[in-house]
């Protein structure tokens, strides 16, 4: 895994949160609050996929056919149910997908 990498992202992650939390107590405008918050959840999202893209190199390219199948299906799952609408048939199929496999 490229520790390295993702624990640099973390870290920045980190000083933006705090950074946050400082916003929050200035009571600063909320509007530079929301924004700070969405470029937080936009690099843990850019981690996952990091994540993600790790698991698929590491545990699935390697594993034989039918578990390598199920790993995909997993992973799919919890990265589809993420980036979909909340409510709508398609994040509620890849979140039942990923249960049954």
């Amino acid at each position: 895994m490229r520790t390295d990498e993702i624990t640099n992202r973390l870290k920045r992650i980190e000083g933006q949160v705090r950074g946050l939390q400082r916003m929050v107590g200035e009571e600063r405008e909320c509007e530079a609050i929301l924004t700070q918050v969405m470029a937080a959840r936009a690099a843990l999202d850019r981690v996952a996929l990091l994540v993600a893209e790790n698991y698929v190199q590491e545990c699935v390219l390697p594993a034989d056919p039918e578990l390598a199948r199920q790993r995909v299906g997993r992973v799919l799952g919890l990265v589809l149910a993420r980036f979909s609408v909340p409510g709508t048939d398609e994040s509620t199929d890849a979140q039942e997908r990923s249960k049954g496999e």
